[in-house]
């Protein structure tokens, strides 16, 4: 069964859910080695953390690209907005505020929580879910 990962940003947290995206990614990719598949709403999220995954840290590079148009076997890192994660499978990492129809095909899956009202509404929703169905929750509270 999928692990499912809250992480949610304490109040007074100076970023956004796409700033600790890019946290959760760097630390995933970079000291686990997995493959990481970031689910978004739209194309303007899509190009937002593109851009950000190259910015966020001058010191380390993460290799990511947009799903259908990068290599999925030379890009590790791969940003959907509702397209098929094709054989992906390992780290799913949910910025949409509904539950991902291919959770299951995931060993595991982080979903980002910031401060947004709505987001955290979405994310207690899904919370709920997940809960009735009877996945396993892990909460963690982040500071950035």
């Amino acid at each position: 069964m999928t692990r499912i990962d809250f992480y949610a940003l304490k109040e007074g947290s100076a970023g956004d859910r796409f700033l600790l995206t890019c946290r959760l990614v760097e630390r995933i990719h970079l000291g686990e080695g997995l493959r990481i598949f970031v689910q978004v709403p739209d194309p303007a999220q899509a190009q937002h953390l593109d851009r950000l995954l190259w910015t966020f840290k001058e010191q380390s590079f993460l290799p990511h690209g947009l799903a259908g148009r990068a290599d999925p076997g030379l890009t590790p890192i791969l940003i959907g907005q509702d397209a098929d994660p094709g054989e992906e499978g390992q780290v799913l990492i949910n910025l949409c505020p509904g539950v991902p129809a291919f959770l299951e095909r995931f060993q595991r899956l982080c979903e980002p929580v910031d401060l947004d009202p709505a987001a955290r509404a979405a994310a207690r929703e899904r919370f709920r879910w997940y809960r009735a169905q009877g996945y396993e929750l892990h909460h963690h509270q982040i500071t950035i």
